[in-house]
């Protein structure tokens, strides 16, 4: 009889997450109001789920700092940020959450908008729904804007650009 090595499983998962990250996804901030007041949260996880109704998801990470606010609040606002965006990226990613005044503007009900985005979508929660380590969160989209210009990426661990035309 041999014994074999039990798997590395900090290794098994950092090959799974380099595995995943050659799919390019887009870069997007969510907004929300806290306790303590608006914040954002970088995300790469987001998908449309329908058109009628108009819904679209993200996905939590339920050991994030910002999971209870953002598992709590009843609206979010979701930004596609522009090819020139990676310092507000980084700056939701990690760091610096909370929104300033200077960071966002308000309608009606809404949650903190984002300003010069290359689209944004307010949502009321749909739906939450627990998988595995996160939570996808569902929104039913009650406005929606969209401008002109190149899209931030993420592939493979670094940001890139997503040209309005190929060339």
């Amino acid at each position: 009889m041999t014994l074999e090595p039990l798997p590395d499983h900090a290794a098994e998962t950092l090959a799974y997450r380099r595995a995943l990250g050659t799919f390019a996804t887009g870069v997007c901030v969510v907004t929300a109001d806290g306790p303590h007041g608006p914040i954002g949260l970088t995300v790469n996880s987001f998908t449309s789920v329908s058109l009628q109704p108009r819904l679209i998801l993200w996905c939590l990470d339920e050991r994030s700092e910002r999971a209870p606010v953002f598992a709590a609040a009843d609206r979010f606002s979701l930004h596609m940020l522009a090819a020139g965006d990676r310092d507000r990226a980084n700056r939701f990613a990690r760091g610096d959450w909370a929104l300033q005044d200077s960071d966002h503007v308000r309608q009606d009900h809404s949650a903190p908008q984002l300003t010069q985005v290359l689209a944004r979508f307010d949502c009321v929660i749909h739906e939450r729904l627990p998988m595995g380590d996160h939570i996808i969160i569902v929104g039913r989209v009650e406005r929606f804007e969209a401008g002109a210009g190149d899209g931030l990426i993420y592939f493979r661990g670094r940001y890139g650009i997503a040209p309005e035309e190929a060339s």
